[in-house]
């Protein structure tokens, strides 16, 4: 698609398309780590989950009934990762499926002696590679809350993160970055604070950030992502070096706007 003929294209589909003023309003007001955002940044998040929504169909699961309310709520989450990049950054897939609360997974694994093993374990979330993301809309929701349970949780944020991270292939916590980022800069930063991490969780030290980011450099990647948006103050406080790639990556900096709002 030419760039002339898709700026045309979101052209039109934003004027017939845009979020109404009351639903954008309502939920701008629910979500907390929107606050601090400029007149402009919010014009342009409205502008791309608009577009996000027509180009993605998001579909309950399990008899659950999708509102407006609910699509536009998860189209913002999912967009605020963008604001500063594309929408194309979402391209090669089409749909999120919600289910009312945690949805369970089966999955096979071979132990030392290459038994075969099969087990089941309740998800909040998933993203699959050129595949659809799958929601919990009961964590979903959370990200609404006023006082939330889990500082710095957000299940469509994280998600998120891992399709960005399966730009280039699976997730593994090193998305394709920017021409003027620093492979070695990106590994070095993460694979460090990763690995201190993860003596930390296995210490039995507490954590600033979801003890679920030891499980591996991509969820990690996802785990960081989701504080970097919602508490980056304690991000940047506590892992000052992975906040200055994720901003770069991102190219946004919610520390900065937490403090101005």
């Amino acid at each position: 698609m030419s760039w002339n003929f898709k700026t045309w294209y979101r052209h039109r589909i934003l004027e017939n398309e845009s979020i109404p003023d009351d639903l954008w309003r309502e939920t701008v007001a629910r979500l907390r780590f929107l606050r601090g955002l400029s007149r402009v940044e919010l014009k342009r998040l409205r502008e791309c989950a608009t577009l996000f929504l027509h180009a993605k169909q998001i579909n309950g699961a399990h008899g659950l009934i999708i509102t407006g309310e609910m699509h536009v709520m998860i189209a913002v989450q999912a967009c605020v990762l963008i604001l500063n990049l594309d929408l194309d950054y979402y391209d090669g897939w089409v749909e999120i499926i919600v289910y009312p609360g945690e949805f369970i997974r089966d999955y096979e694994y071979a132990d030392e002696d290459g038994v075969v093993h099969r087990g089941r374990e309740p998800l909040s979330g998933e993203s699959w590679l050129g595949g659809p993301v799958i929601l919990s809309w009961e964590d979903a929701a959370v990200a609404e809350a006023e006082t939330k349970p889990d500082a710095g949780y957000n299940v469509v944020i994280h998600e998120f993160a891992h399709k960005l991270d399966m730009l280039n292939g699976d997730a593994n916590g090193f998305p394709p970055l920017h021409a003027d980022m620093s492979q070695q800069a990106w590994s070095e930063t993460f694979s460090k604070a990763y690995a201190d991490f993860c003596l930390n969780v296995d210490a039995d030290e507490p954590t600033v950030i979801d003890p679920y980011a030891a499980e591996s450099p991509a969820e990690f990647f996802a785990v960081m992502s989701e504080a970097f948006f919602e508490t980056p103050l304690v991000v940047k406080l506590h892992f000052s070096a992975v906040y200055e790639q994720l901003a770069l990556f991102y190219r946004q900096e919610p520390a900065q706007r937490w403090i101005q709002s």
